[in-house]
């Protein structure tokens, strides 16, 4: 646990929860959600859409505990095993910077989503496992990603739904790139607030004292 003199640093997270609210399966509000995170302990909890999206402030560094407690409560609370995906800023950076050459430029053109892989799944087997169709689909490698960008006049030939039949389909969870740019975004302004509060609180501890 980092600290700086008396002050507790909290760590910016994003949790990505795998199959709630899609197709009428493991339908949860997002304020009861919230609810559950809140019960956690973990503080400056948000919501973002219905496809299960949360940020939050903790303490903890060790991302396995975390997604361990998660996925604890989540099968206490609603009675089915739900996966979940831990990313930090950080995380979240490399993905943005990482996708291929063009990636979501065409949106009239393409359908681009991001494929993220829970552990242990890891990038090697995902590729291996994805087919593309040639002509619809392309499917590039990232760090705990694939990025997947299918032609829209062709999506119905596409390939890549076909993950669905696959041993790894359990252990995805996929956000269309909009979603994660977005999700992006919101946990950049989290990082901005720690840091200025950090900075803050750094300040306040080297100020001279006022006589």
């Amino acid at each position: 646990m980092r600290t700086n003199k008396n002050v507790v640093e909290k760590i910016d997270y994003l949790v990505l929860l795998r199959g709630i609210n899609v197709g009428g399966n493991n339908i949860i509000k997002m304020n009861y959600l919230k609810k559950l995170f809140e019960e956690l302990g973990f503080s400056d909890i948000k919501t973002y859409i219905q496809s299960g999206n949360i940020l939050f402030k903790d303490t903890e560094e060790d991302k396995i505990k975390l997604v361990e407690r998660i996925e604890r409560i989540l099968f206490e609370k609603l009675n089915c095993k739900i996966n979940a995906m831990i990313l930090t800023f950080p995380d979240m950076e490399r993905i943005i910077s990482g996708k291929p050459d063009g990636f979501g430029e065409e949106n009239d053109r393409f359908k681009y989503d991001v494929i993220f892989l829970i552990d242990p799944l890891t990038t090697k087997e995902a590729i291996q496992e994805i087919k593309a169709k040639e002509g619809v689909d392309e499917i590039y490698e990232g760090e705990k990603v694939v990025y997947s960008k299918r032609l829209i006049e062709k999506i119905t030939k596409s390939y890549i739904s076909k993950i669905v039949g696959t041993p790894i389909y359990r252990n995805i969870t996929i956000r269309n790139w909009n979603t994660t740019k977005r999700l992006y975004e919101l946990i950049e302004a989290y990082n901005s607030s720690t840091l200025n509060l950090h900075n803050n609180s750094v300040v306040s501890q080297h100020s001279p004292l006022r006589p």
